[in-house]
């Protein structure tokens, strides 16, 4: 377990807990190493079926590590060492946003900066009544980074995340819900939240899941007939699949399915 990025497993789940409460988990060095290796563990282990991401002591990620970068800054710095830099983080980063298995993040407090990027990494965001999303990089001059600048329109469409650069200002948990940066918000414990929306992944058919990701994670740049190609290749497979011949079988028997997501309760008048 590294001291900065706690690793756990709750059934088929992984939860990876940033723990650095003191800063209120702002990324550093160690815990970028570790999101490294974390990843690729996860992504290695067959029996994860779903992972959730969260944050120590009230908060969920605060961003870069400032008081390091500036502390950092002595002497001649080097422009292509910067680059390097980010692109050890968009190596580790790239893994998690295509892992082939449910991402859940559970956003308490902070979500600022590199942040806001792991929360837009996720497939699904739960968030507090508390939690707080900004993109702060103009704060210090900085533009997005960390995938910000792909993800975030994405996800929330280009002239919100226009306002949401340009303005470095604040995005509450209401707010957050309206225009799609988070998908619930959870008034009790928000990690036993998540843990309990990645449990509905354990019978799922993960392998079937993680190529639709994969395919729908690049549909907007992608041709339309490109998209036509990747769907046929991943029917072809998911049609071998083990999983495919079991539940076959079970609606031929008119057993119920091995995965079946929970009905919602119908609309109060």
């Amino acid at each position: 377990m590294n001291e900065t990025l706690q690793i756990d497993r709750v059934g088929a789940t992984a939860v990876l807990t940033m723990h650095r409460p003191e800063a209120r988990n702002a990324l550093d060095l160690a815990m970028r190493q570790a999101f490294g290796a974390a990843i690729a563990g996860i992504r290695d282990d067959a029996g994860i079926r779903a992972v959730v991401l969260t944050g120590a002591g009230g908060h969920f990620c605060a961003g870069g590590d400032v008081k390091a970068m500036v502390q950092g800054q002595g002497g001649q710095r080097d422009i292509f060492e910067g680059r390097e830099r980010m692109r050890s983080l968009h190596r580790w980063f790239d893994e998690l946003v295509d892992l082939e298995k449910p991402v859940i993040a559970a956003v308490d407090g902070a979500a600022f900066g590199a942040g806001l990027s792991l929360a837009l990494a996720a497939d699904f965001v739960l968030a507090t009544p508390r939690a707080q999303f900004c993109c702060a990089f103009a704060r210090l001059g900085f533009v997005p980074d960390m995938g910000a600048m792909y993800l975030l329109p994405r996800a929330i469409g280009l002239a919100r995340a226009k306002d949401l650069v340009f303005s470095a200002r604040v995005v509450h948990a209401p707010e957050a819900l309206a225009i799609g940066l988070a998908q619930q918000i959870v008034p009790g414990d928000v990690r036993a939240a998540a843990l309990a929306f990645a449990q509905r992944f354990h019978q799922a058919p993960t392998e079937a899941l993680g190529i639709a990701k994969g395919v729908l994670n690049h549909a907007f740049e992608s041709e339309r007939r490109d998209v036509y190609a990747q769907e046929a290749m991943a029917q072809a497979m998911a049609r071998e699949s083990a999983f495919h011949q079991d539940a076959a079988r079970r609606f031929l028997a008119k057993e119920p399915p091995a995965y079946q997501w929970p009905e919602s309760p119908p609309p109060t008048p």
